[in-house]
């Protein structure tokens, strides 16, 4: 891991047209993103508002799926790779409220990596530290991340 900072804002790109991370994607969620690199996390707060609402009022099961596949996607970060889900399941244990303050968190499942596969496990919390969404994903490495030129 090269980055010298311990926590990192992920920001989405302007360039990118991502639904959930990037930034040039108009009906997108523009989800930013912390990298915390001393404990190896990636961490979002969210209130998401009705526009994501589902049945009963509380957040569509397809966006608590958006949520945390690209809160384990971001996790790829501290292997310096570039990986893409190959597969994901999602434990949708409590409703996700639409109109408070939801904590996603993802991480590497014990540094686990199997030839060009990385396993990662996301959480979905309340304020309150509840865990209401829980998934694991396998990400297949397509590349290695390639080292950014600093010069001037």
């Amino acid at each position: 891991m090269s980055e010298t900072t311990e926590t990192l804002r992920l920001e989405p790109n302007p360039g990118n047209i991502c639904f959930g991370c990037g930034g040039a994607n108009d009906f997108g969620m523009k989800l930013v993103f912390e990298q915390d690199n001393a404990r190896r996390k990636i961490v979002g707060r969210f209130v998401l508002g009705p526009r994501y609402r589902g049945g009963a009022g509380m957040a569509h099961g397809g966006i608590i799926a958006v949520l945390l596949d690209e809160a384990m996607g971001k996790v790829c970060r501290f292997s310096e790779a570039r990986a893409v889900t190959a597969e994901m399941t999602i434990e949708y244990l409590k409703p996700v409220s639409v109109e408070k303050e939801i904590i996603v968190e993802a991480y590497e499942e014990e540094h686990l990596r199997k030839g060009r596969n990385l396993f990662h496990v996301g959480e979905i919390r309340s304020g309150e530290g509840q865990v209401l969404a829980r998934g694991r994903g396998r990400f297949v490495i397509v590349e290695p991340k390639q080292p950014r030129n600093n010069a001037a």
